[in-house]
């Protein structure tokens, strides 16, 4: 007597039947997708901003340069604070692989205001400092309405607002009619600066020339934060040497910094929260998980007069395993899949909102595709066993 072997099922096979129970239960197929699409989108979309905006700090970075150094005072020790001496600049600038140098000088007593009306304790915490002409130049601020110091204005009161300091004092353009209460008398308002990623200190400042801070407020000289930029590749070298060529009988009073190491630290912060959100992702993905295992298991129960009938027309375990399977497979992608396209989309949307590059990296599309049929596979890896485990009898016994 002849014995007979099973048909096997071939890949198309396997997908077609599959996906009887999508077909037929659209509404919850798309539910349970749903739970894994949301976790999906989640963690593409924290990865793929928190790329975007590393993106656009490289890029600001590689527009801005790396090599800017800035010089400022510290304390004593007896702990009162440091001066940096009038001549630092020009000594600064002696030094060889060093291009670019400028400086800004607090001016303590001058407060700003919209005008000589608003109360004395309403400052809005703007700083007026004496700036250099080169300012610009070596900081890479850019003007957005009027224009810089130059030889003739800085001479005179007159007055460039840091982007910060023109926003609180209610001014959105530079004009020859729009001044500003500084020091107890009006200053003119030649221009606006953008924000100043590697000085933001210019941001919420009042920036008048060296000789009207003098003449007009009494401004000492003494500069209180030196800007230096170096040659790329002697940017360390010159580091090492700027606090003792600032002020050679005091070197330990100096502090040097690299603006671009902020930056950086800050965006390492960034990295650190992006990590949370993606733990909060996960969690979204495996609840997810646990949907698609709740639904494959009420499948199983629907279902089993359908098991039953496939049982009874030569189905073997494995093929109902192997159907159940690509069931919970097929529902899992499915969800992968529309995650990654919403995760993107979010991704998108809000790069643009921010004027930033969109970057989305490909091992987190890769990577969410192949958690879902990682989390599907075992979510339906019970149910799919169940099934296989009906008797022909029994799930027919049920009808």
């Amino acid at each position: 007597m002849a014995t007979l072997t099973p048909a096997r099922l071939g890949p198309a096979d396997v997908l077609r039947v599959g996906g009887v129970g999508l077909r037929t239960r659209p509404l919850r197929a798309f539910l349970s997708a749903l739970g894994i699409a949301i976790g999906i989108a989640a963690m593409v979309a924290v990865v793929g901003i928190s790329s975007s905006s590393r993106a656009e700090l490289d890029r600001a970075l590689d527009a801005l340069g790396t090599n800017l150094l800035t010089v400022e005072p510290g304390s004593t020790l007896f702990g009162a604070d440091a001066q940096l001496p009038e001549e630092s600049i020009a000594m600064i600038g002696r030094i060889g692989p060093v291009t670019e140098v400028s400086a800004t000088g607090q001016v303590a007593d001058a407060k700003v205001y919209r005008s000589d009306r608003i109360p004395a304790a309403e400052t809005g915490g703007i700083a007026t400092r004496a700036a250099r002409l080169d300012l610009l130049g070596t900081v890479g601020a850019e003007v957005t309405t009027g224009t810089w110091l130059n030889e003739a204005t800085a001479r005179y009161p007159a007055v460039v607002l840091g982007a910060t300091a023109a926003q609180r004092l209610g001014i959105t353009r530079a004009d020859p009619r729009v001044q500003v209460w500084l020091g107890g008398r009006p200053f003119t308002v030649v221009g606006t600066l953008a924000a100043a990623p590697l000085a933001p200190e210019l941001d919420t400042s009042a920036l008048i020339g060296w000789p009207a801070a003098t003449e007009y407020l009494g401004f000492d000289g003494h500069p209180t934060t030196v800007y230096t930029r170096a040659q790329e590749s002697q940017v360390e070298a010159v580091r090492s040497v700027l606090g003792a060529t600032t002020n050679p009988e005091a070197p330990n009073e100096v502090e040097v910094s690299r603006p671009s190491d902020a930056l950086a630290a800050a965006e390492a912060t960034d990295d650190a929260f992006t990590g949370l959100l993606l733990g909060l992702g996960a969690v979204a993905l495996l609840v997810g998980g646990v949907g698609v295992a709740n639904t494959m298991v009420i499948s199983v129960l629907e279902r089993r007069a359908e098991i039953g009938l496939r049982r009874s027309l030569g189905a073997t375990r494995g093929q109902v395993r192997t159907q159940f399977l690509a069931e919970s497979l097929l529902l899992s992608a499915l969800g992968g899949i529309g995650g990654v396209v919403l995760g993107i989309l979010v991704t998108s949307g809000y790069a643009l909102s921010q004027h930033w590059p969109t970057v989305v990296p490909a091992w987190a599309m890769l990577g969410g595709v192949g958690a879902t049929l990682v989390i599907g596979g075992f979510a339906g890896l019970y149910p799919a066993v169940r099934a296989a485990r009906l008797a022909p009898t029994e799930a027919l016994a049920a009808v």
